[in-house]
């Protein structure tokens, strides 16, 4: 589709009158009507206003002319995987597993190499074949190739490193130490968990970062731990055979 089209389907989808979208991005119904003629297109501002208020990129709203993809970790992106700055809006060059709420979740080439091979192996791939194939594609992206200027200041990593280290002091049974902690963001499990006085948290609700990661249990093939966590709370998940009940253990909660 093209713009005019894009936008006149996004209003509709919203339920709004051209008049309403007009008093929410500050211009003429006119204005608007011209869009959805194809006479005239939204200028740079106002594109960033539509593209919070329907919850999609500039690239969609204009067509998709680019083909996106995360300079981060290589992988092709479309609006539901697209990275967040640190006022909420959407970041074209990264996904949100490797750029979240402003900041770069991965410093370390190896441990994303890690994670995404052992992601892509299965998918056509071998994991030494994914390996290959990311040392080889990775260096080529901005973000490695202009990594010494996206370090920032060390926080989230030094978080990583605090949250490990309460993790494992921890001493839970049958867990083997944790090493790493991975980015998670999105909706990747329908779980909530209670907390004292009332109130339930939600875990990995889209736009929440979060750390993880998976272990399985040591001496014991069929029990594994899930490890979610951020600076407010650490959620310790051991579970078994599929379709039996897991054992939450919520740690922390500041």
């Amino acid at each position: 589709m093209n713009t005019k089209e894009i936008l006149y389907e996004l209003r509709t989808k919203h339920g709004l009158s051209q008049d309403e979208l007009a008093e929410r991005v500050f211009v003429t119904r006119q204005a608007v009507s011209r869009w959805e003629n194809g006479e005239t297109t939204p200028n740079t501002e106002t594109l960033k206003l539509l593209s919070g208020l329907y919850d999609v990129s500039i690239n969609t709203l204009l067509g998709s002319p680019r083909r996106l993809v995360c300079q981060c970790c290589g992988m092709p992106l479309e609006d539901s995987s697209l990275g967040r700055n640190r006022d909420g809006s959407l970041n074209e060059d990264y996904c949100r597993w490797c750029y979240a709420d402003g900041t770069y979740t991965y410093s370390d080439m190896d441990d994303l190499i890690d994670v995404c091979a052992g992601n892509m192996a299965g998918a056509g791939f071998s994991e030494q074949q994914a390996r290959a194939y990311l040392k080889q594609k990775l260096p080529e992206l901005d973000y490695w190739k202009r990594h010494g200027e996206f370090k920032g200041d060390g926080a989230f990593e030094a978080l990583k490193k605090k949250l490990i280290e309460e993790i494992n002091a921890l001493r839970i049974e049958g867990m083997p130490r944790l090493e790493k902690l991975n980015a998670l963001v999105g909706s990747y499990v329908n779980l909530a968990y209670p907390l004292p006085g009332g109130a339930s948290v939600k875990f990995l609700d889209d736009g929440t970062t979060y750390l993880g990661n998976q272990l399985q249990s040591e001496g014991d093939e069929e029990r594994c731990f899930g490890v979610l966590a951020n600076a407010d709370f650490i959620l310790i998940c051991r579970y078994g055979k599929e379709g039996a009940d897991p054992e939450l253990m919520l740690y922390k909660k500041r």
